[in-house]
């Protein structure tokens, strides 16, 4: 392919992902005719160019003007080029930086993508370098143009209350769900751990027309016997000099509300009688007292397990099953409902986002190994995920190798990164010392001096790479 060509491609991919050539363009460097040769290439690949020659110059003009992506030399005038991504990163997330770099800086250049730069270039470049350059611009672009129309999306038709999902599973749930709220009668809902069986009971409770009132939901399995009737039912207890003190339970707590049995199925026998009466006769009596209260609550309950048979064996008595399971309703687990992963890691990344300084995105790899995952951990699995993945991701993107271990496992569709001829930045510095060491004969002070650190990281990055650094041992050394 000719550069003409090379640019013509990548300008068409540009303008076919924003579906304008009007994409905004910023070099940063303090050598003219460097940025001036830039200038040219970014006006020939269709962009609309801006030129600056400091890090304070390049901040005026990112007050004024939206940038898309911006070409940052590592070594300015005044403030680093190090210093001005920092800055960049906090206050105009959304931009684009590559870095510019000479190779001696290279080592340089591998820290700044660690904080948040998306790329680097050495100089001297080439058009095919470049091209390649926006060609993977050119899809980050079109990714959190994806993105921004997938939360759009998702705020307008995500699905019901706080549940994300438009699986035709999801969307029987939710019709469910409605009939439900108005319903004064318990509500027994199934599904795996991590399915969000707390979340659609809250859904059930907040569309509902008691919405104003208490949610109060207890865990049943974390809780001793003992400890569990104290929390629901109360209790009274003498105090000094025989005075009775009453402690309320949460099922008289919740008055008018609801109270949601998390895991029923671990509720001791002895109080599952207790439960049946709240359920039919709406009145409890505190532990210790011989009076009995009424109450106005309704009861939800969610379970993991299978009740039926524990029915049978008598570990679950056979008339709380009836009261609980007049309406019952099942969660999919995630594995059923594959075409809402999207959704839910659109949903999951955006508030992840809002927590941090950074937009965060999926790559097209990371997304297809978690449609390829079982997920038996299911939603919260998913969030835990991208939680994890975006800490070590290095930066706005998140690649599929920076997903749990434990994913690709699952999963059948992970190709790492060299499948894909892209190499991690640990590699990426690892080639940069080695091959700086090959060029000055072994010299390791001067490799050290032109990677710009100190020649204890020097060794300690040899050391790291054992064999591979091992074999420059008998050269020169500093």
């Amino acid at each position: 392919m000719t550069a003409s060509a090379a640019q013509l491609a990548a300008t068409t991919q540009i303008q076919r992902v924003t579906g304008s050539n009007l994409l905004n363009l910023m070099i940063v460097d303090d050598d003219r005719a460097v940025r001036k040769a830039l200038q040219d290439i970014g006006l020939s690949f269709g962009f609309t160019t801006f030129v600056a020659d400091s890090a304070e110059h390049a901040f005026r003009l990112l007050e004024a003007q939206v940038i898309d992506v911006l070409l940052l030399d590592l070594r300015l005038p005044g403030a680093s080029g190090l210093e001005a991504l920092r800055e960049i990163r906090q206050r105009w997330p959304d931009v684009i930086v590559v870095i510019v770099t000479g190779y001696g800086t290279v080592h340089s250049a591998v820290h700044a993508m660690k904080n948040g730069a998306y790329d680097f270039v050495t100089k001297p470049f080439t058009g095919e370098v470049l091209k390649a350059l926006f060609e993977r611009v050119a899809g980050l672009l079109q990714l959190k143009t994806e993105n921004r129309v997938l939360r759009e999306r998702i705020n307008s038709t995500r699905g019901f209350g706080n549940l994300v999902g438009r699986a035709p599973q999801m969307e029987k749930l939710y019709r469910i769900i409605a009939k439900a709220a108005f319903s004064a009668h318990p509500v027994l809902i199934l599904g795996e751990g991590g399915s969000g069986k707390e979340m659609v009971a809250h859904s059930i409770h907040s569309a509902g027309p008691s919405a104003d009132k208490p949610f109060i939901p207890i865990d049943c399995s974390s809780l001793s016997p003992a400890l569990l009737e104290v929390e629901l039912f109360g209790q009274t207890r003498a105090v000094l000099r025989g005075t009775p003190r009453s402690s309320r339970g949460l099922l008289s707590i919740a008055e008018g509300g609801t109270v949601l049995l998390g895991e029923v199925g671990a509720v001791p026998v002895d109080l599952q009688a207790r439960l049946v009466r709240a359920i039919q006769e709406k009145v409890i009596r505190e532990a210790g007292s011989a009076k009995s209260t009424s109450i106005h609550v309704r009861i939800l309950a969610t379970t993991s397990r299978d009740l039926e048979p524990a029915v049978s064996q008598g570990t679950f008595r056979k008339d709380l099953f009836s009261c609980l399971n007049i309406l019952s309703l099942r969660i999919p687990p995630l594995r059923e409902r594959r075409q809402d992963i999207p959704l839910l890691a659109a949903h999951f990344l955006e508030r992840i986002s809002r927590s941090g300084v950074n937009e965060r995105t999926l790559s097209d790899d990371a997304l297809r190994v978690m449609l390829g995952a079982d997920w038996p951990g299911n939603v919260r699995e998913l969030e835990d995920c991208l939680e994890r993945a975006c800490v070590v991701s290095s930066g706005p993107m998140v690649q599929a190798w920076n997903l749990p271990p434990s994913i690709h496992g699952r999963s059948e569709s992970f190709s790492g990164p060299e499948d894909r001829n892209i190499i991690p930045i640990t590699e990426l510095e690892r080639q940069a010392i080695l091959s700086t060491i090959s060029q000055t004969n072994g010299d390791k002070l001067m490799a050290a001096r032109l990677l710009g650190i100190g020649k204890t990281t020097l060794y300690r990055k040899l050391k790291e790479y054992g064999g591979q650094g091992g074999s420059l041992q008998g050269h020169t050394s500093p």
